[in-house]
């Protein structure tokens, strides 16, 4: 149940509070009334309102100092100044000092409640940018950008090159190569790195839901649409979106995402309006954009706007010089995360040398924190690695099981094997084998069916 809007009315006129106190409770809000500036500043001290109905003459002090006052002292309440006919000029200039609106006195009710409603809805607008903008700063991640192998420091010295500018960065490579580690370092390293960094997964969200969440939307343009909200693009001004898994879109998203790119403008889902923003777009697919281009999947014209910059980050298994390193790496932080005091035996550190990493970076932290778990002495042992990377590492040029004609396995049937080893190391705790995992308990709990896993 939705908590009602909080309103503070002050009017010196006893007979006016009183009246439209009792016909505002009756609309839906919670009412407080003041009859003075002095007032009005203790009861927002007291309980800060949403909306404040502010007289312009009021006995001991104007609206206008009262609404300075407010201002001076940071506070979020919107502020609609109630005015007569002689006074339009000072509530003019009372907007210009910050107020959302003003009314003339005697206010006809229902055009009060439309300013009320307009005035909450600019203060969500504002509470949820302000929400989206707090930790949307990433601190610079190089030194958790870990690699010493030709095709890495080739990527890392591109980064490095590009990141100074303001040009878009097409990011391509494998799952769990590493796309969004390199798209904050990009960030962390431009004149923008202050500024918000805003991820979309574009995978994650329908069509219709993609381009409200992109691009905002007005109040009533779709069901369920009851107040206005702000695109991403929006929530990203004067930083940068980074748009992952941008092959996921539809081809109507595509043109409005072109068109964003071009001229740095749009509207809101349903609205009219033009908005301008200044945003730098990174993007990052594992997907072939070329071959979606020839099949007619995606256009040709945002591939190329995309790709100004085109960033490849190479596979595990072709920088497999790194993964001592990174091994190190992850045991390091989750000795801090945890409170261990565990190291990677030599014996093991073979073992994963000589795996495929089908899965990449993200695989061999999941594969180091699920050891870290499992081991139960300060070093980590061959026996506490996930079973199907102890078997594709079983031995000197061990190759990954091949399937039963032969071939290498699928990516499901690895999948599938990784998951069990994963709930064998946990002893079947669903909980911590998501969070190992990387994924939600809900998916885990879909995959498990999906591959007949489940007791």
């Amino acid at each position: 149940m939705n908590t009602p809007a909080f309103v503070l009315l002050v009017d010196d006129d006893l007979a006016f509070r009183t009246v439209m106190a009792s016909e505002l409770a009756r609309l839906g809000f919670q009412i407080a009334t003041a009859g003075t500036g002095e007032d009005a500043i203790r009861a927002v001290a007291e309980r800060e309102p949403q909306v404040m109905l502010l007289d312009l003459q009021l006995p001991d002090m104007s609206g206008m100092d009262v609404l300075t006052r407010l201002r001076d002292s940071q506070i979020a309440t919107e502020v609609i100044m109630l005015t007569g006919h002689g006074s339009i000029d000072t509530a003019i200039q009372s907007i210009q000092s910050g107020a959302f609106d003003y009314v003339l006195k005697p206010c006809p009710l229902d055009e009060l409640e439309v300013r009320i409603q307009r005035a909450l809805e600019r203060q969500a607008l504002r509470r949820r940018a302000t929400l989206l903008e707090r930790g949307l700063t990433p601190p610079d991640v190089g030194s958790s950008f870990i690699g010493d192998s030709p095709l890495f420091r080739e990527a890392l010295h591109l980064i490095e090159r590009v990141a100074p500018s303001d040009s878009t960065v097409l990011i391509t490579g494998e799952t769990g190569s590493g796309k969004e580690m390199a798209a904050k370092l990009i960030h962390a390293r431009s004149p923008r790195r202050s500024r918000p960094f805003v991820v979309v997964e574009c995978a994650a969200l329908q069509e219709s839901l993609l381009q409200s969440e992109l691009f905002g939307h007005e109040r009533g343009a779709f069901t369920g649409a009851d107040r206005a909200k702000p695109g991403l693009f929006e929530v990203a001004h004067l930083g940068t979106i980074f748009l992952d898994e941008i092959g996921e879109i539809s081809l109507a998203t595509q043109v409005k995402l072109l068109r964003v790119l071009d001229t740095s403008t749009f509207r809101h889902v349903g609205g009219t309006s033009e908005m301008r923003v200044d945003v730098r777009v990174l993007a990052a697919t594992n997907r072939d954009l070329p071959s979606l281009v020839r099949q007619g999947l995606f256009r040709e014209d945002l591939y190329y706007r995309l790709s100004t910059i085109a960033l490849r980050l190479p596979p595990l298994r072709d920088r497999d010089a790194d993964i001592d390193r990174l091994a190190q790496h992850f045991v390091t932080v989750l000795n801090d995360r945890f409170g261990f005091q565990k190291r990677v035996g030599a014996d093991a550190l073979a073992v994963l040398r000589r795996h495929r990493w089908p899965g990449n970076v993200r695989e061999l932290m999941h594969v180091i924190e699920a050891a870290m778990i499992v081991c139960d002495t300060p070093e980590i042992q061959p026996m506490h690695l996930p079973a199907d990377v102890r078997a594709t590492g079983s031995g000197p040029g061990a190759a990954a099981p091949a399937a039963g004609d032969g071939r290498l396995p699928t990516l499901e049937a690895v999948e599938r094997a990784h998951i069990e080893a994963v709930l064998a190391a946990v002893d079947g705790h669903r909980g911590n084998a998501a969070r190992i995992l990387g994924i939600s308990e809900r998916n885990l709990y879909r995959k498990l069916r999906d591959y007949q896993l489940l007791p």
